[in-house]
């Protein structure tokens, strides 16, 4: 009977341990991304406003790498909502971020080189449910 139990035990954590490796994902970019609720905006949304990051990200920053990207929450785009109207736009997402600065800091060096960067926001903004634009980026 108790041989029993301990496999129960093991099985349903192997189940909690493979759920919680659903709630996360590491796309082929490897860039870590997780789903994080909202009350404001769809997962959709949301994945719609990583995209237009991890673009930016790509033509931008060459040379450096983006580890993570995520939603930072209905409470932190909330208070963000200065950034849609000095864009006349309706909604804003804030997303965070973590990245690696290659061995120049960057074409401007306006970065510190071969640094982690982490926690920095990416602000967006759109109009009725359109396509987010990138207002303002730092931290």
């Amino acid at each position: 009977m108790k041989h029993k139990n301990k496999a129960k035990y093991i099985i349903a954590m192997a189940g909690i341990m493979l759920m919680s490796l659903c709630a996360c994902s590491s796309d082929k970019d490897n860039v870590w991304t997780t789903e994080v609720s909202s009350t404001l905006y769809s997962q959709q949304d949301i994945s719609g406003a990583i995209d237009v990051v991890k673009s930016d990200f790509k033509q931008n920053n060459s040379g450096f790498t983006l580890k993570k990207l995520y939603y930072a929450g209905d409470e932190t785009s909330q208070s963000y909502q200065e950034w849609a109207d000095r864009n006349n736009a309706d909604e804003v997402l804030v997303l965070r971020s973590a990245f690696h600065t290659d061995s120049d800091g960057g074409s401007d060096k306006s970065f510190e080189p071969d640094t982690e960067y982490t926690d920095w926001n990416w602000i967006l903004v759109r109009n009725d449910g359109g396509k987010w634009a990138i207002a303002d980026q730092g931290f």
